[in-house]
């Protein structure tokens, strides 16, 4: 009974402060986003911005520059508390990101701070090794719900992230309350979270399914190829010595960059192509230009999250497959932004979550067959590597690597 009121008042104290950290993070984001679109002067202080955030991190984040990653060490492996100056660098390191103009999203620093947050509690509440292993899980599930709007999906998301089968029941519910718990306390500090619709669902039919899944995996290939032109950049800027002087270089080609480009349509979160995606044609080519500018802004040393970018790259792709696929323009659309988000955080089932809470349970069934798709054909790379070397996809796609080299 003891136990049992204590992990009440874990989720309770966990999920209402990242929540209302949440909660100040997307309108501090919100803000940077609304000056930076009308003083667009500051994108050339990305150089500058970059060595900033590139400084901090070197002389001041130590195991915290190890991002989601440390958090996935910490619970396949406990060593050490998350140190709390997680939360506040990634807030900052990402505020500072999308004020200059850097192409990054917000995932990463909600579940950075959910689980820094979280973890803080672990010594005074004297967890046990497991027991701060569910700590960690119920921090990243209540920085996704907080972020998203998505409770069940964030919830689904921390145990799948950290792999089911190192969970234990005792995860799930402390999961799932701490998601809800955080979610209400975002939308009661007076955060609106942004709505999706898809008008027209096809009858369910041989055609309609084949089209789905032909999609599908086209979107996986769309997350392969991000993952594979992340490792690219990140293998280029680490031969850099120096680290601040990675995203002060990176921030001198992305000015270049945006320049050519003549358009800020694709640096920042992207909400607005997101949202135009499911109803006006988009450019061919806008995929493609956020998979470049995703990528190589991370990998330069700024901060923030590649979810949301997912998002527009798959939305966007999913829009112009209109023209070769028979389905709706909206459902391509919500298809791409689930199915890529599945391909690259191989979370194939809380993406399936994601889409029904997103885009109601009708597309549920074209969610599911395209991100299922998308899930076997994005490789065994992700955006999360610590996650990958124990998960199953790696070892099959492992197996299937050695056993064409006999």
């Amino acid at each position: 009974m003891i136990g049992f009121f204590k992990w009440v008042l874990l989720c309770i104290i966990i999920g209402a402060l990242t929540g209302t950290v949440a909660a100040f993070f997307l309108m501090s984001l919100d803000y940077v986003t609304q000056f930076r679109e009308t003083h667009q002067w500051i994108i050339y202080s990305l150089p500058m911005i970059g060595f900033a955030i590139g400084a901090m991190y070197h002389y001041y984040g130590g195991e915290a520059s190890k991002g989601n990653n440390l958090l996935l060490e910490e619970h396949q492996s406990p060593q050490a508390t998350i140190p709390f100056r997680m939360a506040p660098l990634v807030y900052i390191g990402t505020i500072l990101t999308h004020l200059a103009g850097g192409s990054a999203g917000r995932e990463g620093t909600a579940l950075q701070m959910g689980g820094a947050i979280a973890d803080q509690f672990t010594q005074l509440f004297k967890c046990t090794t497991q027991e701060r292993k569910t700590i960690l899980v119920v921090g990243i599930s209540a920085g996704f719900a907080a972020v998203f709007g998505t409770p069940m999906a964030g919830a689904i998301f921390a145990l799948e992230l950290m792999l089911f089968k190192n969970s234990r029941l005792a995860n799930v519910m402390p999961s799932f309350a701490a998601a809800y718990i955080a979610h209400y306390t975002c939308l009661a500090m007076g955060v609106h979270h942004t709505q999706y619709t898809i008008a027209a669902i096809p009858v369910i039919n041989a055609s309609s399914i084949i089209s789905t899944l032909i999609a599908g995996l086209i979107f996986g290939l769309a997350a392969l190829l991000f993952s594979k032109i992340n490792l690219i950049w990140s293998w280029f800027f680490h031969k850099l010595r120096y680290a601040p002087l990675r995203p002060l270089i990176g921030g001198i080609v992305l000015i270049i960059a945006i320049s050519i480009l003549g358009t800020t349509k694709h640096i920042g979160l992207g909400i607005p192509t997101i949202i135009e995606s499911f109803t006006t044609p988009m450019g061919k080519y806008d995929f493609l230009i956020k998979i470049l500018l995703t990528t190589f802004t991370l990998s330069a040393g700024f901060k923030g999250g590649e979810v949301t970018p997912l998002f527009f790259i798959g939305a966007t792709l999913g829009n112009i497959l209109i023209w070769l696929i028979p389905l709706p323009m909206a459902l391509l659309a919500g298809m791409g932004f689930v199915a890529v988000f599945a391909g690259a955080t191989h979370c194939v089932i809380a993406s399936i979550i994601l889409g029904i809470e997103l885009f109601g349970i009708n597309a549920g069934l074209f969610i599911g067959i395209a991100s299922i798709a998308s899930y076997f054909t994005s490789g065994a790379n992700g955006i999360y590597p610590a996650q990958l070397k124990q998960g199953a996809k790696f070892k099959l796609y492992h197996y299937l690597q050695r056993s064409s080299n006999l």
